[in-house]
C-alpha cells in the first residue's frame, strides 16, 4: 500500500477491532452465513462476529450522526424533514468478496434495526446489454467504465434518495448479460447497499459522483497477488457449475483442455480485471470512510478508518 495515500485513514489491527463490540451472540446461524456468501469465498461466524458486528455499530454512529445534520438543517431552512434512505456504497476488485460482505450487511442491519426495509443492490443491473457493447466494440471491456449505463445509475440514486420507488435491470452471470424484461423493485429502503466495481469512480460526461449519494462508502481490499488466486479459482469453478449447462456462458471453456482453460483465467485475469484494478478500481480505494483489508485466507486482517 502507498502509505500517503492512507494518511488520512486510522489503520486498526483486527485484534483492536474486535474489541469494539462487547455482544458475544452472532445474530444469524452457520447455515444462513453459507447461503450467502459467494461460492469462492470463505467466511466464519468469529469474523461475524470480530469484525463485522462492530463495523454494524459503527455504521449506527453514522447514521445517527446524518438524522442529526439533517434535522439540523431542517429546523435551520425551517422545512418539514423528508425521510431519506441511508445509503452505503461497497466496491473492491473482482473476487474480493465484496457482494459476500453487502448481503452481510444486509442481514445484520435488518437484524439490528428490527423494522428497517434493507435492500441491495449490484451495479452490475447498469452494465449495457451484451447488443449495445458489441454495437460500440466494447464488449471486451465489459466491466470498464464505459460499459456502465451511469446515466440510469445516477438516476436511479437520486429517485431513491428522494423516497420514491424504482425498477431495475436483472443482470445474469449465467448469460453474461442483462436479462430481458425482468426487473428489481426497489422501494423506499430505510437502507440501500450499493455494491460494485464502479461505484467511486470518476462520472463519465457527468458533474455527479455516484459516491456523491452515499453516506457511507466502504472498500473490500487485498493484496493483488490473493485477488488473482481467488479469481482464477472462481473461474474454474465456474467452469465446474457449467459443466452440464450448455446455455450457460461458461459452457463454451468447458470443452477445453485444463492448460487451455488456465490460459484463458490468466489471461482475462491480466488483461480484463487486472487492469481494470489498476486503472480504475484501486485509485479510488482513498475516497471510502472504512477499508477492509483481507489476507491470503479471505480473513479481514485491517480495518483503515477515515479521520
Amino acid at each position: 500500500m502507498n502509505t500517503k495515500e492512507f494518511l488520512n485513514f486510522e489503520q486498526i489491527s483486527r485484534k483492536t477491532w474486535q474489541q469494539l463490540h462487547r455482544n458475544t451472540t452472532v445474530p444469524l446461524t452457520q447455515a444462513e452465513l453459507n447461503s450467502i456468501k459467494s461460492f469462492n469465498d470463505r467466511i466464519s461466524l468469529q469474523e461475524v462476529l470480530d469484525v463485522y458486528l462492530p463495523l454494524v455499530n459503527l455504521i449506527r454512529i453514522y447514521k445517527k450522526a446524518r438524522e442529526d445534520l439533517t434535522f439540523s438543517k431542517s429546523l435551520f431552512l425551517q422545512q418539514k424533514i423528508q425521510s431519506q434512505p441511508f445509503i452505503i456504497g461497497v466496491s473492491g476488485s473482482v473476487a474480493v468478496g465484496k457482494s459476500t460482505t453487502s448481503r452481510l450487511l444486509q442481514i445484520l442491519i435488518s437484524r439490528t434495526f428490527k423494522h428497517a426495509r434493507v435492500e441491495m443492490v449490484t451495479t452490475d443491473g447498469f452494465l449495457y446489454p451484451n447488443a449495445i457493447l458489441e454495437s460500440r466494440n466494447i464488449l471486451d471491456r465489459k466491466g470498464f467504465p464505459e460499459s456502465y449505463d451511469m446515466e440510469l445509475l445516477l438516476d436511479f440514486l437520486d429517485t431513491i434518495k428522494n423516497g420514491e420507488d424504482y425498477s431495475i435491470p436483472t443482470y445474469s452471470h449465467e448469460i453474461y448479460d442483462i436479462v430481458p424484461n425482468q426487473f428489481q423493485t426497489i422501494q423506499a429502503p430505510d437502507f440501500l447497499i450499493v455494491e460494485g466495481i464502479n461505484v467511486f469512480q470518476n462520472p463519465q460526461n457527468q458533474r455527479l459522483y455516484v459516491s456523491d449519494y452515499f453516506d457511507l462508502s466502504i472498500y473490500v481490499d487485498a493484496d493483488v497477488t490473493d485477488i488473482e488466486t481467488w479469481y482464477l479459482e472462481r473461474f474454474q469453478k465456474l467452469l465446474t457449475l457449467a459443466k452440464n449447462d450448455p446455455n450457460n456462458y461458461y459452457h463454451r471453456f468447458t470443452r477445453l483442455s485444463y492448460p487451455e482453460i488456465l490460459a484463458v483465467a490468466h489471461d482475462t485475469w491480466k488483461n480484463i480485471n487486472l487492469a481494470n484494478l489498476e486503472k480504475y478500481i484501486e485509485p479510488t480505494r482513498s475516497r471510502a470512510d472504512i477499508i477492509l483489508h483481507k489476507g491470503e485466507n479471505h480473513e479481514i486482517d485491517e480495518i483503515y478508518l477515515k479521520k
